[in-house]
């Protein structure tokens, strides 16, 4: 197994933008990185968890996963969408005065799986990198230690962003279109998460 390829892969996907990336960044400017860190560690333990499961059972997935994978994508892109519509309609920066509250822990952990880039992102990691000789419940827990320690600092950084900019957004219209914008690019990765997973066949037919 290449480690330092692997690394790179996970430092690659961990930190580009995605759903994930954008509701830390959004938590981070709504309730700070306090608030934000269960969110945060649930969603880099489940990313975790889900790797290492699908180094165990690749073999069984393949096959269910294939004719599940749209169902899937269509149940996971609502979610995000629902998500991105309650992300447009936050309040104030003190979100913690008005009843607002970030995503929980459990809620980061169980996130993933509703993710359709992290499934992609998981099928890919495990058919590249698992290697064929090694024991794989060794191999679920090698990819998820490794997955855990270099997704955490990765998506700290977006977390920490919004925080960075925190200060700024402490205006009404400003958080509203920072609110509004994220929730906008949200529902987009929805949306190009959803058409990348649909069978060619069927987008075809769809734009014909």
């Amino acid at each position: 197994m290449n480690l330092l390829a692997l690394v790179t892969y996970l430092l690659v996907m961990s930190i580009t933008p995605g759903p994930n990336n954008l509701v830390l960044a959004s938590s981070g400017v709504n309730f700070g990185f306090s608030r934000t860190l269960p969110s945060l560690l649930g969603m880099a333990l489940g990313l975790s968890l889900q790797v290492g499961i699908l180094s165990v059972g690749l073999g069984a997935l393949m096959s269910a996963m294939e004719s599940l994978q749209l169902y899937l994508a269509i149940a996971g892109c609502a979610y995000l969408l629902w998500l991105s519509w309650g992300m447009a309609r936050a309040g104030s920066v003190k979100g913690g005065e008005t009843g607002a509250k970030p995503m929980g822990f459990i809620s980061g952990v169980m996130f993933n799986w509703l993710n359709p880039k992290v499934w992609l992102m998981g099928f890919n990691l495990v058919m590249v990198f698992l290697p064929a000789h090694m024991n794989p419940w060794h191999a679920a827990a090698l990819f998820a230690l490794i997955t855990f320690f270099t997704s955490l600092p990765c998506i700290a950084v977006w977390a920490g962003s919004g925080v960075a900019i925190r200060r700024f957004l402490d205006s009404p219209p400003r958080l509203k279109a920072f609110n509004c914008s994220m929730a906008a690019l949200l529902a987009l990765t929805a949306m190009w998460l959803l058409a990348e997973m649909m069978p060619a066949n069927s987008m075809a037919a769809w734009m014909a």
